[in-house]
């Protein structure tokens, strides 16, 4: 197998792949005796119609056969051959194929070499977690003017499902607590990849935004579904929908690909766990300062 790479621009490449020799020729007898297994051809009993009659019967659906079933293998060895890191299925063009040979080409998105660098050991200024009594106070006041209660005692705790006013508000506070803590984790992690991110300039592969984009208008319009929101108003919003969600696509394809790059240079197992993982390994090797 030859195989020639040609760089169409830092997310697109062009690979022209040849074949020639026994592998072409042995498929092509390969497809010939599936098919004469099962062929009908007036004046033979299936199976024993000679080949030259099956030649001129089945010449055309046998090339299809063969391109069917050789070009999907010869293309996967020719990706992994040189290495090239695909995310969308490829374009085939000009395929050329006879009874020993069988050319093609194919141009596939790839994606971009990005030059991520001092990623470890980030600075990440983290604050002691408290929740005072007065936030305790407030979020009791605020249940209670929901429920339109006079007094807060243990009988209405326990229409909370809480045994006593006590074990309420250790509730309260600890759910306070929870959501303080997992607000402070978002905005590290926020800020880890914005430092990371900044300087990083590379063209996006299009068929990632475009897929990505098109996830967050479907799950958009499940909400405004959800919502109550009448099917038509929401066909009719689509265009603006886009306009709004395209630049986060963008941007989460971006951190989806620095996260990529980190993952391949730390030997971090790339599926559908992996910027979770890299995030992780990221949190794992920071300098953390605490700050008052």
């Amino acid at each position: 197998m030859k195989t020639e790479v040609k760089k169409l621009d830092s997310t697109k490449c062009e690979v022209n792949v040849a074949v020639s020799g026994e592998l072409v020729k042995n498929k092509f007898e390969e497809v010939f005796a599936q098919i004469a297994k099962e062929a009908k051809v007036p004046g033979f009993r299936p199976g024993k119609a000679p080949r030259d009659v099956l030649e001129k019967h089945y010449a055309s659906s046998v090339h299809e056969q063969v391109l069917k079933e050789l070009v999907p293998d010869i293309y996967n060895q020719a990706i992994a051959a040189e290495k090239l890191d695909v995310i969308e299925l490829p374009q085939i063009t000009d395929v050329k194929l006879e009874r020993s040979s069988l050319s093609f080409k194919a141009t596939v998105e790839v994606t971009p070499e990005i030059a991520v660098k001092n990623y470890r050991h980030q600075l990440i200024n983290y604050k002691a977690v408290s929740v005072s009594s007065d936030e305790v106070k407030k979020q009791i006041d605020s249940v209670k003017e929901s429920r339109k209660v006079e007094t807060l005692d243990d009988q209405f705790s326990r229409s909370l499902g809480y045994p006593n006013l006590v074990e309420f508000q250790k509730a309260v506070e600890r759910q306070i607590f929870i959501t303080k803590e997992n607000q402070q984790r978002q905005r590290i992690e926020n800020e880890l990849i914005e430092n990371i991110s900044k300087g990083l300039e590379f063209k996006l592969p299009g068929a990632l935004v475009e897929r990505q984009t098109l996830d967050m208008l479907r799950q958009t319009k499940i909400d405004l579904a959800m919502k109550g929101l009448p099917r038509d108003k929401i066909d009719e919003q689509e265009k603006l929908l886009l306009e709004g969600i395209q630049p986060e696509a963008a941007k989460q394809v971006k951190v989806y690909l620095i996260l990529s790059q980190i993952a391949k240079k730390e030997n971090i197992v790339i599926d559908d766990h992996m910027p979770a993982k890299v995030m992780e390994f990221l949190l794992r090797e920071a300098n953390w300062q605490l700050v008052s």
